[in-house]
């Protein structure tokens, strides 16, 4: 019953910035880490970015690593993806998740995302 909503999608030139935003309304308990995935058209899910609630640990895909970085609000139960150097590549509808539990030594990537968002539109033109 956990609702998730991304917000701050849109349309940018290559080398811009954007930041989305993830905040959980409805039913919702502390988590154990909040992710970002995105989707091209007839393409896979992939993963982008997490973050893990307690201490802030992250997990970078290494295609963004460098360019995005992911961050929270435990008060706000939201989360924030800022890209900045934006590709043409990183075109996508970009999805938040939770995942209620974590494993010791496992990559937050790797993690099972209970919940998922509508997700928003970024594009990147050249």
């Amino acid at each position: 019953q956990v609702q998730l909503v991304e917000a701050g999608g849109g349309l940018v030139q290559a080398g811009g910035s954007l930041r989305l935003s993830c905040a959980a309304s409805g039913r919702f308990f502390s988590s154990y880490a909040m992710g970002w995935f995105r989707q091209a058209p007839g393409k896979e899910r992939g993963f982008v970015a997490a973050i893990k609630w307690s201490g802030g640990s992250t997990d970078y895909s290494d295609i963004v690593k460098g360019r995005f970085t992911i961050s929270r609000d435990n008060a706000k139960n939201t989360v924030y993806l800022q890209m900045n150097s934006l590709k043409p590549e990183d075109t996508a509808v970009y999805y938040c998740a939770a995942s209620l539990r974590g494993l010791a030594g496992n990559l937050l990537r790797d993690l099972r995302y209970d919940y998922w968002g509508q997700g928003t539109q970024v594009t990147v033109s050249s």
